[in-house]
């Protein structure tokens, strides 16, 4: 089957590939080929990271583009960031550059003169993300035709990072309102590592589209080389002796510990959860670097550290022969090519087993097995009760770990019904791009986008009242709809363009060099890390919202907020699963083994496997529902409803209750009794604050009565939240 997709191809790609000594086509580029020359449907490639998934798409395309040219652009390549779009315009380049067949990059950082260049002959293939496209949408719809009007293919890149978001719901409006400028159906392609259900992937890829999708999914990873370390970490207000303090190391040996692994391999990528937690990482890895005199080739990575820097990080990760460590968010979580990368160090549970599978999928490339370290950390405290005593970090890590080793189990995308902060955003930007439109027409050019196919007529026509009453629309004189003055601003503002939020941060200096961006001002003398350095604050211009710093010694902490996280039911009835066993896992070390048998010997002790209802006092209950985070949220909503007691709480692992019932079993009975006649969704969403309710970037503009449908459609489980209170 390789040698005959291999002769399906181009010439000039036929002499790519011998140029470059490859000795054969993988599975997957080889059923790509097939699929996408000889079959006229969209095309779905699961496959491991480094399995060659982007020359799956682009041989064949590439290919198609060259024996039958179109007369505008003929393919459209849209990425999530900025740097996988850098990184692979390079890739992309190789495969053109004995043809006549122009590639070029659209983002923000790209210069005009570049991006008019392109325009003049439109043709080859564009990579671009969502908002520049939402530009091109927005300012060019006259030119559309003739950019767009032969469009063949498009290729989404990274589509599990689309897939359940507005973002993603926004590409798929896009290419529909592209649609209207196409001559021929064009043809998508979906690229991704990481899909737990593939049938909703392709259900989400074709849209409105008429046309089948096809499903390839490449061979997965067999064999892992894994290992999971525990560190109980001291805390300043804790005096009193516990089980556990055979198990207490100083921070010191702990970023020791780190800085060790990383020495051993010559390219490591550590994971981090959270901006605060790779600057930590980061600068302690230096610091000891400096104190013992050794080399120091560490780097931070994440969102809000400034593009020469994060360049700089990746062009280190992808030098020969050279040692290099970079520690990162989410932003190195999707494809950007890193060359042979040796291991990764996770530090703390990731939230969902999609993100573990995409960043143990950084390593093992070519031949060699995935190879991940996970580092669980603990922070010593007295424990007010039995919830305060499980290691949660820990069990999360091994649950995940589990999940995917034995069952190959990932979460499904949820995929909201009523997406009213994006229905919002692509009315504006529909109107803005028409100029003016009846209410009739503008109905029809956004409800018949598919992401709005639960959204009915009547709800759009209560969004548009609203927005006329706070004057984002007007209208006039002829009945004809127009952006309002109260949305002039927010519509010329370049960041309308992105349906996601973006802060209002302060941009950090060194003299003319750009560091990167942090939440709020700093006090002057005071110091910050970023970009793994420490920085002390010399000035703060709080109108131009600039602050200039100088390189200084010492440690500090720079903080951000973070979003909120979502856990699978899956993973918490894993976690419970683990707990109550007794087999260890070989890829556990000592400390860790001996935590979780600290932890099952107190589970036992409270008879955790026989009650998840535990006393703490007259009226006051412990309860483990066992639920992920949308059931819990639920399940706090209906509890409330019954009129029982109960504290806000950041993680779903345990509920303290106030009731008035004498026993456990009696709260047991109570609640099941309750549950025979559960309130609606609408009743408990109708519990929850305006704030609350406002989930994404421009649900502020959309009516309350609509953001109370949308929350009892998208985020109520009340089926979830009642089950869980039936295993009680």
């Amino acid at each position: 089957m390789s040698e005959n997709a291999f002769y399906k191809l181009a010439p000039f790609i036929q002499e790519y590939i011998y140029r470059h000594k490859w000795e054969a086509l993988r599975e997957v580029q080889a059923r790509a080929i097939d699929a996408i020359i000889d079959e006229p449907n969209h095309v779905l490639i699961c496959s491991a990271t480094a399995s060659g998934k982007t020359e799956a798409a682009l041989l064949p395309v590439i290919t198609e583009l060259d024996r039958d040219p179109p007369t505008s652009i003929g393919a459209l390549y849209i990425g999530p960031l900025k740097a996988l779009i850098n990184d692979q315009f390079f890739r992309i380049a190789g495969l053109l550059e004995d043809t006549d067949i122009p590639a070029q990059g659209w983002h923000g950082d790209v210069s005009q003169s570049k991006k008019q260049r392109f325009l003049q002959r439109a043709r080859g293939i564009l990579q671009i993300t969502p908002e520049s496209l939402e530009a091109m949408l927005m300012h060019r719809t006259f030119e559309l035709r003739r950019l767009f009007g032969d469009l063949r293919f498009v290729i989404i890149d990274e589509v599990h990072a689309f897939i359940d978001s507005d973002r993603g719901r926004q590409v798929m409006c896009q290419l529909e309102r592209l649609e209207r400028f196409q001559s021929v159906p064009v043809r998508r392609i979906g690229l991704s590592a990481t899909l737990g259900e593939p049938d909703i992937a392709m259900d989400w890829l074709r849209g409105r589209s008429s046309l089948g999708v096809e499903k390839i999914m490449g061979p997965g990873k067999s064999e892992l080389e894994l290992a999971v370390k525990y560190f109980l970490l001291p805390s300043e207000d804790t005096r009193q002796t516990s089980d556990l303090d055979t198990l207490l190391v100083d921070t010191e040996q702990y970023f020791m510990d780190i800085h060790q692994m990383t020495r051993r391999s010559l390219k490591t990528l550590i994971f981090a959860n959270s901006r605060s937690a790779v600057e930590e990482i980061s600068l302690n890895m230096r610091r000891i670097s400096e104190r013992d005199g050794l080399p120091n080739f560490y780097h931070a990575h994440h969102g809000n550290v400034s593009a020469p820097y994060r360049e700089s990080a990746e062009a280190a990760m992808k030098a020969e022969n050279t040692p290099a460590c970079v520690a990162a968010t989410v932003t190195l979580e999707l494809g950007i090519d890193l060359g042979q990368l040796d291991q990764v160090l996770q530090i703390n549970a990731t939230h969902s087993v999609a993100s573990f599978v995409q960043r143990l999928g950084r390593s093992g490339r070519r031949e060699a097995p995935p190879r991940m370290c996970s580092y669980t950390t603990e922070n010593q405290s007295e424990a007010a009760h039995f919830g305060e005593e499980v290691p949660w970090n820990l069990l999360q890590t091994l649950a995940i770990i589990q999940l995917y080793a034995e069952e190959r189990w990932i979460e499904p995308p949820q995929i909201p019904r009523l997406p009213f902060s994006l229905l919002y955003h692509q009315t504006v930007s529909i109107l803005y791009s028409h100029t003016e439109l009846t209410p009739a027409r503008l109905a029809e050019r956004v409800l018949t986008l598919s992401p709005f196919k639960d959204v009915t007529t009547e709800q759009f026509r209560q969004l548009l009242r609203h927005l006329l009453e706070i004057e984002h629309l007007q209208k006039t004189e002829t009945g004809r709809l127009i952006i309002g003055l109260e949305a002039e601003d927010i519509v010329h503002n370049y960041r309308f363009y992105s349906v996601f939020l973006v802060a209002d941060e302060f941009r950090v200096r060194d003299k003319s060099r750009e560091i990167g961006t942090i939440p709020k001002a700093p006090n002057i003398d005071s110091t910050l890390v970023l970009a793994g350095f420490m920085w002390r604050v010399l000035s703060v211009d709080s109108e131009r919202r600039i602050v200039e710093v100088a390189r200084a010694k010492g440690r500090g902490k720079t903080r951000w907020t973070s979003p909120g996280i979502e856990i699978h039911t899956r993973i918490l009835q894993k976690m419970r699963q683990i707990l109550l066993a007794d087999s260890n896992f070989v890829f556990m070390t000592g400390r860790a083994r001996t935590r979780l048998e600290l932890a099952r010997g107190a589970a036992q002790r409270v008879d955790l496997a026989t009650t998840s209802i535990l006393p703490l006092a007259a009226n006051r209950f412990l309860l483990f529902p066992w639920c992920g985070t949308r059931q819990f949220a639920t399940l706090v909503l209906l509890l409330r409803h019954f009129g029982i007691g109960v504290p806000d709480q950041d993680t779903p692992h345990y509920l303290v209750l106030e009731a008035s019932c004498a026993s456990a079993a009696d709260l047991r009975e109570q609640l099941r009794r309750h549950c025979q006649e559960p309130p609606s969704a609408e009743a408990l969403a109708k519990r929850v604050s305006e704030y609350s309710l406002q989930r994404e970037k421009y649900d502020r503009f959309v009516p309350s009565p609509l953001l109370c449908e949308a929350y009892s459609a998208d985020y109520v489980d009340v089926a979830g939240a009642v089950e869980s209170i039936l295993r009680l």
